[in-house]
């Protein structure tokens, strides 16, 4: 993969999971990165752990549903570092599982205020600060099998995880001609917080008897697998590459 030493990165999300292992390969390849997240006690872990490896990164607490935080991040990223290259967007949470009759409205509000709205929001302030640049950037957005694919129970978390293709390919035709790129990955089962209170609710036993076999790989996959994933989008090799989708899932969609 081409050089990104000096570059700068911003991931929302970062203080576990996905977003904490792609903000670590970034600083592993040289780039200063700023992680985003609402529990700032974690986020300084990630902190003093790029550090402590002799990377670069800062952190802001940050609220990605609240307009106010997202550009106050934004502003954070280019007070820290003077630049914004790359964006990762994968702040998101499940939400409460329930069918669509019993789905309080408050509960829909909170998933797609979060998972949706705040993708959204974080475009927003990430592409005015490339735009006024003038570089050029890339934005990967973090969606899901379920960006593509329904489940019982998911309503939400479904719809704002379908939101966010939209969201990209929009705005990949709107960016592109300014040199910034966006696209989308979107992963499968994938060993994070997430995936594991899903297992609680259905059950380790269940979940590695129907689901697992599921997968071509047979197996769950990495946080780190992922990054990679999300770190090529960013790089030059994928230079003609946007508006689209990428599916780190071990084959999974393929047989559902």
């Amino acid at each position: 993969m081409a050089s990104m030493t000096g570059k700068v990165a911003l991931v929302t999300g970062a203080s576990s999971g996905i977003g904490r292992a792609t903000a670590e390969l970034f600083a592993d390849k040289g780039v200063s990165v700023v992680v985003a997240a609402r529990r700032e006690e974690e986020l300084t872990d990630v902190v003093k752990g790029i550090v402590a490896n002799g990377g670069k990164a800062t952190f802001v607490k940050t609220d990605v549903s609240s307009g106010r935080d997202a550009k106050r991040m934004v502003e954070h990223a280019i007070d820290s570092f003077g630049r914004l290259d790359f964006a990762v967007n994968n702040a998101g949470i499940e939400g409460k599982l329930s069918g669509i009759a019993d789905l309080n409205e408050e509960d829909w509000d909170q998933v797609l205020d979060i998972n949706l709205k705040g993708t959204y929001l974080c475009m927003k302030y990430e592409a005015e600060a490339m735009l006024a640049a003038g570089n050029g950037g890339a934005i990967v957005n973090v969606g899901s099998v379920n960006s593509f694919l329904g489940f019982s129970a998911g309503a939400a978390y479904v719809a704002s995880k379908h939101g966010q293709v939209g969201l990209t390919t929009s705005a990949s035709a709107e960016l592109a001609p300014q040199g910034i790129r966006v696209n989308i990955v979107c992963p499968g089962f994938v060993d994070t917080p997430m995936h594991h209170r899903a297992r609680g609710l259905i059950g380790d036993e269940i979940f590695d008897k129907v689901f697992v076999p599921t997968v071509h790989l047979g197996r769950v996959g990495r946080p780190e697998e992922i990054a990679s994933a999300i770190a090529f989008l960013c790089s030059d090799e994928a230079s003609y590459i946007t508006g689209q989708t990428l599916t780190p899932d071990g084959g999974y969609t393929l047989t559902v």
